[in-house]
């Protein structure tokens, strides 16, 4: 069914869902800019519009370890309880505003220990941010929640302590668990050991699998690691011929092991060469369980509205295939089943009906 084209606005008040976001990816241009004047920080511009443009560029390089390393700035600006603080609420500020009433934050706590926080300061005092920005966002009668997933960096060597850390804060707002990071070359099961800890605690993860490396990377986090879902997972389409398909394929759909699928920022690493043609659409077509999503939103200059716009633009999508994507993704977002119901029912479709 063709449906008639979707204004900006409308897309805007849509009820919207993410999973596969970064924190450290999605600061504003405003904020690192004087967050690293406060800690002595040099950025390539001290200018928000000409800094926003230096990160999409600098991203669109189609190198993924290019595109990790634009991280290096927004890092710089993350080592301390006040940086901390304040990146954590305007996140949620941000969503909230694009119309998001669930997402779960991912970020590296490793990552912000430089200053000299310990991990678990790094955790609470994220928590504490993100707990503001809802209190914020529930006054101004936007309210959205956000849960948080704990990510080991694969190719160092703690990913086992972010691992405990997500068991530790399981009943603080840390929802789950995930590895990120330079994906080829440090296969996931390499952390084989955090991921049997996690299972043992029924702690669920996403593991970042087939972006950088293909159906080795998929099959190793699904069938020896356990993910229940996939960051990206976009080269799964090596393993369909034709819309036949293979077993792995076939394996991930029928067991609905969710895909966190990130268009434009596939198109910023090379994993896809066009909205129109990239494979998000084929695989929900496919009977996936696909998720929308936008990674790393300073990165790569989007929102979950932006990431909307261009499939309805480009890719055909219908407002019927908005929903989908979105119900998909609350049913598999790592909070309690009658949670995820209720949110369904309550705010994703009766959302929804009245936006349209």
């Amino acid at each position: 069914m063709t449906a008639p084209r979707i204004d900006t606005e409308t897309l805007r008040r849509l009820p919207k869902a993410v999973l596969h976001d970064h924190l450290d990816g999605g600061l504003r241009p405003a904020t690192v800019i004087e967050l690293a004047a406060a800690v002595g920080h040099t950025l390539p511009t001290t200018d928000p519009d000409e800094l926003a443009a230096w990160y999409v560029e600098a991203a669109g390089s189609g190198d993924l370890v290019r595109y990790i390393g634009t991280f290096e700035h927004t890092l710089a600006v993350m080592q301390t309880r006040e940086g901390l603080l304040r990146v954590a609420e305007e996140y949620v500020l941000d969503l909230a505003a694009d119309g998001v009433v669930y997402a779960e934050v991912r970020y590296a706590p490793e990552l912000n220990t430089r200053g000299g926080l310990t991990l678990s300061e790094v955790v609470e005092t994220v928590q504490e941010g993100l707990a503001a920005g809802m209190a914020k966002a529930a006054a101004a009668g936007t309210p959205v929640r956000v849960g948080t997933l704990l990510c080991g960096m694969r190719m160092f060597d703690r990913v086992g302590e972010a691992a405990a850390l997500a068991v530790t804060y399981r009943d603080a707002g840390v929802v789950g668990f995930d590895i990120a990071g330079a994906e080829d070359g440090f296969p996931p099961a390499d952390h084989l050991a955090a991921f049997e800890g996690l299972r043992a605690e029924n702690v669920p993860f996403t593991i970042h699998a087939g972006e950088a490396y293909g159906l080795p990377s998929i099959h190793q986090a699904v069938q020896v690691c356990g993910a229940q879902r996939l960051g990206h997972g976009v080269r799964i389409t090596e393993d369909i011929v034709d819309g036949k398909l293979g077993r792995l394929a076939g394996w991930v759909r029928d067991r609905r092991i969710a895909l966190e699928m990130c268009p434009t920022s596939n198109l910023q690493t090379g994993c896809a060469t066009s909205i129109a043609e990239h494979p998000i659409t084929a695989l929900k077509d496919l009977g996936f369980r696909v998720t929308l999503n936008t990674d790393n939103r300073l990165v790569s200059g989007t929102t979950m509205t932006r990431e909307m716009a261009l499939l309805v633009e480009e890719a055909g999508w219908t407002v019927e295939d908005l929903r989908t994507v979105t119900v998909n993704a609350v049913k598999s977002a790592f909070i309690p089943f009658d949670e995820r119901k209720a949110l369904i029912e309550d705010v994703i479709l009766p959302g929804y009906a009245e936006a349209l």
